[in-house]
């Protein structure tokens, strides 16, 4: 039974002796990152290896928002626009906004998929608030929360259609946040009932098959532990306040938000409820101590995994980019080899 863990990989192919660790620890699932993405075939072969090291078709993630954050990014690919611009074009015509962001997601989803990546860490459903840090910024729809929820549903659905399993992030709303939780721990002052404004986006993507959980403490709910070590933020306000029941996972336990040694941070977030635990950065040894410190999957987790994993099940008929392309300009204006210059990406400050 696979470990509930999800691990990085070091470069662009698989070394020796990361073959043996994940054949001999056998974590759930695998996240890349800019270091590990260099060409289509390139990517497409150590999807393969990592798949034949665990032996089973199991999920691979990756960050693919559009804007800022692309793993798979230009000049290789082509570059998709960041998800405020839908909030915009959702004051316009609420209809086209929902039909553009399912069709960008369509169309990244087929880019994913054509590389065997089958899980997505995106969309993100944090409000956007302008007091807060530029760390979550033009990454957040709106901060309306109607809006963010009905662009989130399509952009779920957009992924699913190409074949990949979205994870909306970071339950249960840090958009208030004024620290980047990469850089340090933030404190979010809100009330309960501030706090619930920010699960609107959240609460209308119930069906989606995976949450992400940030490290940010929530001092109305839990002044103590980050919410992704706190049982009162999982279980009382994400299980039963929310009532999601998809599987929870954490962000990147490097974050310089945690300070704790790496087995008492995994020891806390599972305490709290969380189903898998993701460790992004790191050497061998590291990576082979964490996942050392992840229980074999059983139970309610187990069953949300599997009903994960059956959500990037491969599309029927697979989707034609050339056509996805003409319906999205069509929408939106966006030429597939447009140019545009980004903010830095805010999830690259620790690695590549």
């Amino acid at each position: 039974m696979p470990v509930a863990g999800i691990i990085d990989v070091a470069g662009p192919v698989l070394s020796v002796q990361e073959r043996r660790l994940f054949a001999a620890r056998d974590p759930w699932g695998f996240i890349l990152f800019g270091r590990s993405c260099e060409t289509p075939g390139q990517i497409r072969a150590l999807c393969e290896d990592l798949r034949d090291a665990v032996g089973r078709h199991c999920l691979i993630f990756i960050d693919q928002e559009g804007g800022r954050v692309q793993r798979l990014a230009p000049p290789v690919w082509p570059r998709l626009p960041a998800l405020s611009f839908y909030g915009q074009l959702w004051t316009q015509d609420r209809e086209r906004a929902i039909e553009a962001i399912r069709c960008h997601h369509q169309i990244m989803g087929q880019m994913l998929g054509d590389v065997g990546v089958n899980a997505n860490c995106a969309p993100c459903l944090d409000l956007r608030l302008p007091s807060a840090s530029q760390a979550i910024g033009d990454r957040a729809l709106s901060e309306d929360g109607e809006c963010a929820g009905r662009l989130g549903q399509a952009a779920v659905a957009g992924l699913r259609e190409a074949g990949v399993a979205a994870v909306v992030k970071h339950m249960p709303g840090q958009g208030r946040a004024v620290l980047d939780s990469h850089e340090a721990l933030p404190h979010i002052q809100a009330s309960r009932a501030e706090l619930a404004i920010d699960l609107a986006p959240f609460r209308a993507n119930l069906a989606a098959p995976m949450g992400m959980i940030g490290h940010v403490v929530l001092d109305a709910l839990d002044a103590d532990a980050p919410a992704s070590q706190s049982a009162k933020v999982v279980q009382n306000w994400i299980r039963q306040e929310l009532g999601y029941q998809g599987l929870l996972m954490t962000d990147d336990l490097t974050m310089k938000a945690l300070d704790a040694p790496d087995a008492v941070k995994a020891e806390r977030v599972f305490a709290a409820g969380i189903d898998i635990a993701m460790r992004c950065h790191g050497t061998l040894e590291e990576r082979d101590a964490f996942l050392a410190q992840c229980p074999p999957l059983d139970g309610d987790s187990l069953a949300r995994a599997q009903a994960a994993e059956a959500f990037a099940a491969p599309p029927s008929t697979p989707l034609e980019p050339t056509e996805l392309w003409a319906r999205f300009t069509a929408l939106t204006g966006w030429e597939r080899g447009i140019s545009m210059s980004v903010s830095p990406d805010p999830t690259r400050k620790a690695w590549a």
